[in-house]
């Protein structure tokens, strides 16, 4: 996966997140809540929601950081053996 798509699907991911947390935190506050409470227990709400309702976008995301992160690993280790003299 690209570093672009992984940028994309972690805004996207993001952006989803915040927009869940949000949703409830209004329709609490609608309802009678305070705005602080509201807004707090949006984002605490907004994790397993998120996690049940955007699946296959956290999978995407997930793949696309385990890549990269192997990707830095490899070069990581070829810098490595490099100041090691080795080839």
């Amino acid at each position: 996966m690209s570093t672009s798509h992984l940028a994309r699907d972690l805004t996207l991911y993001l952006l989803a997140r915040l927009g869940i947390a949000v949703a409830v935190a209004a329709v609490l506050a609608y309802v009678g809540v305070y705005w602080l409470v509201a807004l707090a227990a949006g984002i605490v709400v907004s994790l397993p929601v998120g996690l049940l309702t955007l699946r296959r976008l956290n999978a995407r995301v997930t793949a696309g950081l385990a890549a990269r992160n192997e990707h830095r690993a490899r070069e990581r280790a070829k810098l490595r053996a490099q100041l090691r003299g080795e080839e």
